[in-house]
């Protein structure tokens, strides 16, 4: 659950959650959740006290149980991809890191090996995650709908530089 989270039953503490990701030598850390989310799951200051360690902040909030658009998602695995090449410490986070951060990791698994399939790289992450990673229908439909969406969405932006270039 998200650092620092207190919700219901569940009482995280976030500084020691934060100093434990630091010690563990982490560099990065996406952020899925709302601003709303993390006032009401009562970690506001979360992405400050995250970037107050040391760590680099990419909040990029999508709705609990959605997708993002295609636009952010390809933004969200660029930088992915970015702190991977660069070889540095990542993490990924939604509340629960099932839902919105098995969606990303198991789009980035597709992006990474052309031979990855979508069913294939969601057992890999029920597998480390259990059987609730990638949580609602709109969720497994983006994700066996990614690549070729993906593809259409690239060539799309690619025409559309080109064609401001020509201007």
């Amino acid at each position: 659950l998200i650092s620092g989270c207190r919700f219901k039953e569940t009482r995280r503490n976030l500084l020691k959650d934060v100093a434990e990701m630091c010690d563990q030598g982490v560099e990065d850390v996406f952020v899925f959740c709302t601003r709303g989310e993390l006032v009401r799951y009562r970690v506001p200051c979360l992405l400050d006290v995250y970037s107050q360690n040391g760590l680099r902040v990419h909040h990029l909030p999508f709705p609990d149980g959605g997708a993002p658009e295609l636009p952010q998602c390809s933004y969200i695995l660029e930088e992915l991809q970015d702190c991977l090449q660069n070889q540095r410490r990542t993490v990924i986070h939604c509340y629960g890191g099932l839902g919105r951060s098995g969606l990303i990791a198991a789009c980035l698994l597709l992006q990474l090996s052309v031979s990855m399939t979508p069913s294939a790289a969601l057992e890999i992450l029920r597998e480390l995650r259990g059987g609730g990673a990638i949580q609602t229908v709109k969720q497994y439909n983006f994700l066996h709908e990614f690549r070729e969406k993906f593809v259409a969405y690239q060539e799309t932006k690619e025409r559309l530089s080109e064609r401001s270039v020509s201007r």
